[in-house]
């Protein structure tokens, strides 16, 4: 098993009813112990392949492979023994204080449904403490600020003990401050036995903190690899159609500094 990567997929295609193809023949492979970062415009593909991976949505053609197993025949229950999933959002949580909601996390293990063993609310508990939100788990989920609520789903998704995270744009209505808070979290968080899959838009900060980028733009995947090797000017002017300076500050650190919107008809 050594040698069977984390997460493999093999010429994924998703196209939708209406003909539109989200995501267009992607294949790659992710180790363990990885924080990597997928990154590319609006409409790329990035969330259409997560929902795949995650089986929120059926793949059109291709394969999809954790721990060298096949998920499109799994349950999803079986699904989330493996694949956990933080969203951009919490939608929809019917008045359930934290602690309810990062206990969610622990559904696909529960075999009563009327009450939690003791080790489950232990490993909630334990959660809200790694996390920084124990002093709020009396505390409706909805009356969070948006920082406290990222961190709690990031909870919920770490008591499945998945071997596969899938972050959804988790910056994206965060100050600078939270940003690097919830990248800090996710960076601790990433084990031997497990990757974290982060879908962002703000490359500064997956180059700061990922161990790999995958680069998507029109369904296709355009690069892979150490984002300080493979984000270049020329890759985000063909993946964004921006010009752009891309450099180092003095801790070796990549920023991207958008100048200017490039097309091929003519700049606005």
């Amino acid at each position: 098993m050594d040698d069977v990567p984390l997460l493999e997929i093999r010429d994924l295609e998703k196209t939708y009813e209406d003909g539109y193809r989200a995501v267009r023949g992607v294949s790659f492979t992710l180790e363990p112990g990885m924080l990597v970062g997928l990154i590319g415009p609006n409409g790329c593909g990035k969330s259409t392949m997560m929902k795949c991976i995650n089986r929120l949505h059926d793949p059109t053609a291709g394969e999809i492979l954790i721990d060298g197993e096949s998920v499109l025949d799994k349950k999803p229950g079986e699904v989330a023994k493996k694949v956990a999933t933080v969203p951009a959002e919490l939608r929809g949580s019917f008045g359930l204080t934290v602690f309810e909601t990062v206990m969610l996390g622990r559904y696909p293990y529960l075999k009563n449904v009327w009450w939690e063993p003791e080790e489950d609310e232990e490993m909630v508990m334990d959660a809200l403490r790694k996390f920084g939100v124990d002093h709020l788990k009396d505390r409706a989920v909805g009356a969070l600020s948006s920082g406290e609520r990222q961190r709690v789903l990031i909870a919920k998704a770490y008591v499945q003990n998945p071997r596969l995270m899938l972050v959804d744009e988790p910056t994206s209505h965060l100050d600078m401050k939270y940003k690097l808070d919830v990248m800090e979290y996710l960076n601790a968080m990433v084990k031997k036995d497990m990757t974290v899959l982060v879908a962002e838009h703000d490359i500064s900060l997956m180059a700061r903190y990922c161990d790999r980028c995958i680069i998507m733009r029109k369904g296709e995947i355009v690069d892979i690899g150490d984002p300080k090797k493979v984000i270049t000017p020329e890759l985000i002017r063909k993946v964004y159609e921006v010009d752009a300076s891309v450099g180092f500050d003095d801790e070796g650190e990549l920023f991207v500094l958008p100048k200017r919107y490039h097309s091929d008809h003519g700049t606005l």
